[in-house]
């Protein structure tokens, strides 16, 4: 098949503008749909061969309309909390939405689709989000007529991330002593751009039709871990203390209860008891999609310690430095 256009959803996102910046300068047409057009236009504007229009996705009429004249779908939308605690924000934004690209899909026969899912996504998980990702990932495999390739991430980290500048507000906020939770999970973080690298590759590669990939960056650590080592990159000396299971279960269960008044400040929890539930499984594969598309994985101690100087100003960790680099 032929692709020129390409829609993404969930293109004002992290991975989002990266992606899109890499399809505009490989040639593409991109469409990129949006709640906000204001607020999210920033650098997307100003690329080549993007169109930012704002709609509502979830209204399936609306989206089929949206979706006319493309050759491929990315579908990158995703939360990993919800304003409730009964997954139906989880629902609506994974699995109905992703109904909604299908039959659209079905309907303007287009033929591709690239789905942003997660490592341990499952229908049958004990987390509202790994359940609606495993949901939604299996809805986008389901079509006969469309060819989809769905990728399942550990955590996703780069400039920008939701993951270790989290980490980072949080160690400044809070003195001396760091209560983690979940502390000895393991992960394997992957640099946003092997992730994007391994969509371009894949788009058009029909040996990835109908594939799940797991993608995972070179080493494994522990949440624990992670946390010492971005405390480290931004110059704060703290005890990592880390909670027993229960423990762990009641921090969550308290910033459940106090959920509302994250709502009212329109700010995310920084901790849930669906997370706490994600949280009970290592996001780790052996068998990592990467090194079959010919890419060799950027680990968190190229990249990270520079983009957390760059905010905070007090990194311990000068020596190292992003190898940029892409693989043959």
């Amino acid at each position: 098949m032929i692709i020129k256009k390409i829609c993404i959803l969930g293109g004002t996102g992290f991975v989002g503008r990266g992606l899109a910046n890499r399809l505009t300068q490989s040639g593409y047409e991109v469409r990129v749909l949006t709640r906000n057009r204001d607020r999210n236009k920033g650098d997307l504007i100003v690329l080549p061969n993007l169109e930012l229009i704002e709609t509502n996705i979830h209204d399936g009429k609306i989206l089929t309309e949206q979706l006319k004249d493309c050759d491929a779908i990315i579908n990158l939308v995703g939360i990993l909390n919800e304003p409730g605690t009964n997954g139906k924000g989880f629902r609506k934004v994974h699995v109905e939405l992703t109904q909604n690209v299908v039959n659209a899909c079905e309907q303007l026969g287009i033929r591709r689709l690239l789905q942003m899912s997660a490592l341990n996504a499952a229908p049958d998980a004990a987390s509202h989000y790994l359940c609606t990702k495993g949901e939604a990932e299996n809805l986008a495999h389901s079509s006969k007529t469309i060819k989809t390739t769905s990728f399942r991430p550990s955590v996703i980290f780069g400039p920008g991330d939701s993951f270790f500048n989290r980490f980072a507000r949080l160690l400044r906020l809070i003195p001396l002593i760091f209560p983690l939770a979940c502390a000895k999970t393991r992960f394997a973080p992957v640099y946003i751009g092997d992730v994007i690298e391994a969509m371009i590759r894949t788009l058009n590669d029909s040996n990835t039709y109908g594939q799940r990939l797991d993608i995972c960056g070179p080493k494994v650590y522990t949440l624990q871990e992670l946390v010492v080592f971005t405390a480290k990159c931004i110059g704060k000396k703290r005890v990592i203390y880390p909670l027993t299971d229960f423990l762990s279960l009641i921090q969550a269960s308290s910033f459940d209860m106090i959920g509302f008044i994250f709502n009212l400040i329109k700010i995310q929890k920084p901790f849930s008891r669906d997370n706490y539930l994600s949280l009970k499984l290592d996001s780790t594969t052996d068998d990592n999609a990467l090194e079959k598309l010919g890419i060799s994985p950027i680990a968190i101690e190229a990249v990270v310690p520079q983009y957390l100087e760059n905010l905070y100003h007090k990194s311990q960790y000068h020596q190292y430095r992003h190898s940029s680099r892409r693989s043959s």
